[in-house]
């Protein structure tokens, strides 16, 4: 494709029992592949040139309170990463475009998910639903054409501003693919002087690191608007967020806004490394992307690189942030929990919620906090894993010689609490504590893992161990032991308790802080017991 160089020349100046109890029903397991992704692609970069990007696999809840708290007062100078020149930039971008194979279109697409999974991560559709996408001429902008359509489908609602059009396939294709989502394309003469009036935040895809020289016209004015935007925070906090796709469009690439009027932007995601000028950002959310960075890319240029928590291909880089922690709510936004609307016996409507979890695929959503206290009366809690539930109760396995199993033993009864932030829902359950059977046990115990098992045998649960290498070293002499694949007995000091409920209270967030809560505890009618349910004030 053409150089980029040729391209700006036209645009710019140069410069989650008793043994007769029957066993409790499985709880299913999410299928894995009916779990969102959140995919964070690379960034590709401005220019002929492209960059490498990042996926991102979003490990916690979209947009929480505590990300959009978060704030960092200095500047990235101290964080143990690389930074890259112009010229590095550029050499490993045609690397990537040479003898590793990417395309334009590939590393675009990537880029675009990317910007669309960061911004998702932090910024919450129903707080930021208008998205005002300024797009360049060039690879960058099509980044922003990408990021567009994929903000569509997580439910924001895209508005692209796209002043100089490229009037190539790849591009003509972008922009079709946008108004067949019926996304609105906006002049900039129909764009509001001040863009904080119709848009929450704003997507800089103008320039990226192959930049140089001062923007002509229309971009000149566009970032004069967003700096304009950027200062209003001098007497009140605005409400249009910038997010900008590797590099602040206006500012040089290793020096940073030289001129000292260009626009701080709220976000920067950075690719394979941040450019020289990000040690100027001081945005309270600084990503990094490019995982699949190669081991030769990263020899050759010495690079610095955060490790990449899990499976995810994004990372959170620059100062550890602060955060107000009185300021931090959510204003829940949720269908009503009406009596005439859930079911008679409350099992039924757990297992109603539960299998609505797992279909909302989080993570872990049979997690439960277990809270017991011993004779003196002192509570503990702990998060155990639900492994069957029915009529007769609630399960879960454990070692006997835990804390938790000595409380019980003095006062045998608990209570359980299921979160599903997500769903803004809670199911408390209260009830009395027995052992399941032996039976029971066994079964579920050779159901596990063989590694599960060898470590259930190897952990005396709750001990004080002196270091880690006594662990390591009681599993690595189990696993010789066993290592001809002969059955693993089930050791006498483990097993299952399953607690039998006598209350449950499910909770479903509201506006204002005016929760449904809705409460099933047992009553004595014409000599039965039948369940009772009743309203509770949030």
């Amino acid at each position: 494709m053409p150089s980029f160089l040729l391209l700006s020349s036209l645009l710019f100046a140069p410069t989650l029992s008793s043994s007769s109890a029957a066993a409790a029903v499985p709880i299913p397991f999410p299928n894995p592949l009916r779990r969102p992704l959140s995919v964070c692609p690379a960034y590709p970069f401005w220019g002929s040139r492209r960059g490498p990007g990042s996926i991102c696999y979003a490990s916690s809840p979209p947009s929480s309170p505590l990300a959009r708290a978060l704030s960092s007062t200095g500047s990235m100078e101290d964080q143990a990463v690389s930074y890259l020149t112009q010229r590095e930039a550029a050499e490993i971008d045609e690397i990537l475009m040479g003898p590793l194979g990417f395309s334009v279109d590939q590393l675009m697409e990537l880029a675009g998910l990317s910007v669309a999974a960061a911004i998702s991560e932090v910024y919450k559709s129903s707080e930021y639903r208008r998205v005002l996408a300024i797009c360049g001429p060039g690879n960058n902008g099509g980044d922003g054409l990408v990021a567009a359509r994929h903000l569509h489908h997580f439910g924001y609602e895209p508005f692209i501003c796209y002043p100089k059009r490229t009037p190539k396939p790849l591009y003509n294709g972008l922009v079709t693919q946008l108004e067949s989502l019926s996304i609105s394309f906006i002049s900039v003469d129909d764009l509001p002087q001040n863009l904080t009036e119709n848009f929450d935040l704003i997507v800089d895809a103008m320039f990226g690191f192959s930049f140089h020289g001062q923007p002509r016209p229309p971009f000149d004015d566009l970032i004069q608007r967003l700096a304009s935007l950027s200062r209003v925070d001098c007497g009140r906090k605005r409400s249009s967020a910038i997010v900008s796709v590797d590099i602040p469009s206006g500012w040089h690439v290793e020096e940073g806004d030289i001129t000292g009027e260009g626009f701080e932007p709220d976000m920067l995601v950075s690719l394979t490394a941040p450019k020289l000028c990000a040690k100027k950002f001081v945005g309270p959310h600084h990503f990094l992307g490019g995982r699949f960075v190669p081991p030769s890319i990263i020899s050759k240029y010495k690079l610095k690189l955060p490790q990449y928590p899990g499976t995810s291909m994004c990372v959170r880089i620059g100062k550890p942030p602060s955060v107000d922690i009185a300021s931090l709510r959510e204003n829940y936004i949720s269908p009503e929990l009406l009596e005439d609307q859930v079911l008679s016996h409350p099992v039924d409507q757990f297992h109603k919620w539960f299998d609505e979890a797992v279909a909302a695929g989080l993570r872990e959503p049979n997690a439960m906090a277990l809270s017991t206290s011993g004779h003196e009366g002192k509570p503990s809690s702990r998060i155990v894993l639900l492994k069957g539930a029915d009529k007769q109760g609630f399960v879960w396995f454990t070692n006997y010689g835990s804390q938790k199993a000595k409380e019980l033993s003095e006062n045998p009864h608990a209570s359980l609490l299921f979160y599903w932030n997500p769903l803004n829902r809670q199911v408390r359950v209260e009830g009395t504590v027995e052992k399941v059977s032996k039976e029971e046990s066994e079964t579920y115990f050779h159901s596990r893992p063989r590694g599960s098992q060898l470590g259930a045998i190897a952990s005396k649960q709750s001990t004080t161990v002196i270091g880690r290498h006594v662990l390591d070293e009681a599993y690595k002499k189990l696993e010789e032991e066993y290592a001809d694949g002969s059955l693993i007995p089930m050791p006498e000091y483990w097993g299952g308790y399953r607690l039998k409920p006598t209350k449950f209270e499910f909770w479903q967030g509201q506006p204002s802080r005016l929760h449904d809560r809705l409460r099933y505890s047992i009553r004595t009618v014409n000599g039965g017991e039948v369940w009772h349910i009743e309203r509770l004030s949030p």
